[in-house]
């Protein structure tokens, strides 16, 4: 796993539009017009889903390369509670996932095995410890 860079987010005077950074990329966060927002980025948890998508994706080229399997390309479709907030508390994501390719029946159970394996979707299936402090 390579190094991992502080993100950084900062809120200035417009309202919700957040410049987040890790040094060597920006990107921005928003709200929907309808939430007050500009609708200039995704909302944080379109954020956090697009995190899982990427890895996802990225987890599942790497290991076909590596065995030298015949994946052409990968759509990560996700939906965080799609059928609203479940009653129990919590959350849903709903992942989907496309493979295209030449790839056996075993290849492709194995591919969806590896998706549950990458290391976004372990954190966010982990317990999670934020620890908050005033600069």
């Amino acid at each position: 796993m390579s190094k991992s860079r502080t993100v950084t987010a900062v809120l200035g005077d417009t309202p919700y539009l957040v410049k987040l950074s890790d040094g060597a990329h920006e990107w921005l966060g928003d709200e929907p017009l309808d939430s007050g927002g500009g609708d200039r980025g995704p909302t944080p948890h379109q954020l956090v889903l697009s995190g899982l998508g990427a890895c996802t994706a990225i987890t599942l080229r790497m290991y076909a390369a590596r065995k030298g399997w015949a994946l052409a390309d990968v759509t990560v479709e996700l939906q965080l509670n799609p059928d609203g907030v479940p009653s129990g508390g919590g959350a849903e994501i709903r992942r989907r996932i496309t493979l295209r390719g030449d790839l056996t029946a075993e290849q492709r159970e194995r591919l969806m095995q590896v998706a549950d394996a990458c290391p976004v979707a372990r954190t966010l299936g982990g317990e999670i410890h934020t620890t908050t402090s005033l600069v």
